[in-house]
């Protein structure tokens, strides 16, 4: 019998290329199953994560309301933003002739304030991690800063799909 040639061992005596890939799909696939047990494990084991029912969606709440609160006390765009959300939910429901054409209008302002969210979340984190200089961290917040124009972008061509073709 032949071993295919494939299979067979290199000049230097080790292993296959066939072979090599063979274990280290072996390895990843350890690998996956170890990292889903570990991240099973720390779940399990963090103390953050104790509540159930009532209490955790209460804390929830709380959590929200504290991040709106620090969003509101040190982004200035989420304050503009929220300023102008203020004075759009209302026209929205007022110049909106069906409730799909308020769903949209209301949707498309509320959209931008949870991309705002995001991106500060991302500034964050990022700020969190090192307030040094580093191209990926400028690229991070860049993409999320771009996520928010491209919302308001949106935003506003909702506004206008929706509301230019009553004068045009």
């Amino acid at each position: 019998m032949s071993e295919r040639p494939s299979q067979a061992p290199t000049s230097s005596g080790g292993p296959s290329r066939v072979a090599r890939r063979r274990a280290t799909a072996q390895q990843r696939s350890l690998g996956a199953a170890q990292a889903a047990s570990d991240r099973g494990q720390a779940l399990q084991s963090n103390p953050y994560k104790t509540k159930r029912g009532w209490a955790r969606i209460q804390q929830a709440a709380i959590n929200s309301l504290c991040g709106l609160r620090m969003a509101w006390r040190t982004e200035s765009a989420f304050r503009q933003e929220v300023v102008l959300a203020a004075v759009l939910l209302p026209m929205a429901m007022w110049l909106g002739r069906t409730w799909t054409e308020r769903a949209v209008l209301g949707g498309g302002v509320l959209l931008v304030l949870i991309v705002e969210l995001l991106n500060t979340a991302i500034e964050y984190t990022v700020d969190r991690v090192s307030l040094e200089r580093n191209e990926l961290s400028k690229t991070a917040k860049d993409l999320g800063s771009a996520a928010v124009l491209f919302t308001l972008l949106l935003c506003t061509l909702l506004w206008a799909a929706v509301l230019l073709p009553r004068w045009v």
